[in-house]
This record gives structure tokens, sequence and C-alpha cells, in this order.
């Protein structure tokens, strides 16, 4: 059984930036897409940011894409999330996950909170 822990969340003034990081542990056989989806208050889940196998991202939106940037670290089965330029409406819940044979795998989320 594979499980995610992440860390990294916290509160942060409108401008500043964090690092998520997420590493997966137990039965792990290979290497696999991640990436992060986050869950606002009153709002669905939404994907944030993916990583393939080989390197390639996908971003949710343009306004994310310019201030996010994901990156994994294959030989500690771990994905991070570097936010730039937070803003009050990236208040949320940040959940990474794992895609192993086409099942995803969710870690517990970590708080990421924008205020003044």
């Amino acid at each position: 059984q594979v499980q995610l822990a992440e860390s990294g969340g916290g509160l942060v003034q409108p401008g500043g930036s964090l690092r998520l990081s997420c590493v997966a542990s137990g039965r792990i056989s290979g290497i696999y897409p991640m990436g992060w989806y986050r869950q606002a208050p009153g709002k669905q889940r939404e994907m944030v940011a993916t990583i393939h196998v080989n390197g390639a991202t996908n971003y949710a939106d343009a306004s994310v894409k310019g201030r996010f940037s994901i990156s994994r670290d294959n030989r500690r089965s771990a994905v991070y999330l570097q936010m730039n330029s937070l803003e009050p409406e990236d208040t949320a819940i940040y959940y990474c996950f794992m895609t192993i044979l086409q099942r995803n795998v969710w870690g517990q989320g970590t708080q990421v909170t924008v205020s003044s």
C-alpha cells in the first residue's frame, strides 16, 4: 500500500511564497504520474498541476502557470509545488496524488491560507 504525505502549507500574506512537498512511501514499484489538486471552502476539488514520469508538466490555467511551478524527484518518489505571488483566492487545502495503474492515491492535504 502506498501513502502520500504533504507538508509545507501555512499562513502567508498576499504576494508571498510557499513550497509544498509530497513524499510517497510504502510499496512503490515504479515511477508514476503525480500532481496537486486543491479544494477551497465551498468549492469542488480542482486540478492545479500535474507532472508526468518524464517531467512533462500541465497546469490548470494561465494564472496558476505563471505563478506556480511543479517539479519531482523520482529517487524520493516526491513531488513539489512552488507557489509564488500568492493571492487570497489560492486559499485552499492542497492535496497531492499519485496515479498508479489508473487509480489515484491521495494524501491527506495541507492547508494553505493567504491572508493579510
